[in-house]
């Protein structure tokens, strides 16, 4: 029975291991579609609006307990990001720094724009012109998941992208 149990772990750990992998090697792709406009009226939105960049990009990542610093999954959802700005020019965003609820409004203000700021210095240095990116932080003050557990904390502590200027507008 061990045996079994054990065989049975390495294949779940094994078929994990192979989503993951078609998952991450997914993503690029799809910003490398991007610019086909056909490809995204075909999906029901349009090509360079807020649902475009969600879905082809990401606008969420995420950050550590107290933490401004960007994880390596961080990186790869900005610099999908940067590549959907780049194939939409004219596109201009908010960058808005959230906290989970712990600790002061003026700590997490802080800390929430050292948040935006860490995400639009990546952009910046991917390419994507300054004057196109905003920031603000929201602290603590607009939470995904208002529920006090840790599930609902590290959903909160992001850093959040929103389209301000649609392209051909």
């Amino acid at each position: 029975m061990n045996l079994t149990a054990g065989l049975k772990k390495i294949g779940a750990a094994s078929v994990l291991a192979l989503a993951a992998a078609c998952a991450s090697s997914s993503g690029p792709d799809v910003v490398a579609n991007a610019p086909d406009q056909s490809a995204q009226t075909d999906r029901g939105y349009a090509k360079g609006s807020q649902e475009d960049l969600e879905r082809n990009a990401g606008h969420r990542v995420f950050f550590g307990y107290n933490e401004y610093s960007l994880t390596p999954d961080a990186r790869v959802t900005l610099a999908r990001q940067a590549e959907w700005l780049k194939a939409n020019p004219s596109a201009t965003i908010l960058v808005s720094g959230n906290c989970d609820e712990r600790g002061t409004r003026e700590y997490n203000l802080a800390l929430g724009a050292r948040r935006a700021q860490a995400a639009r210095s990546f952009l910046i240095s991917n390419g994507v012109d300054a004057a196109r990116i905003t920031t603000k932080s929201n602290g603590k003050e607009r939470p995904l998941d208002s529920r006090s557990t840790e599930e609902a904390w590290k959903l909160n502590r992001n850093a959040t992208t929103t389209l301000t200027g649609v392209p051909g507008a």
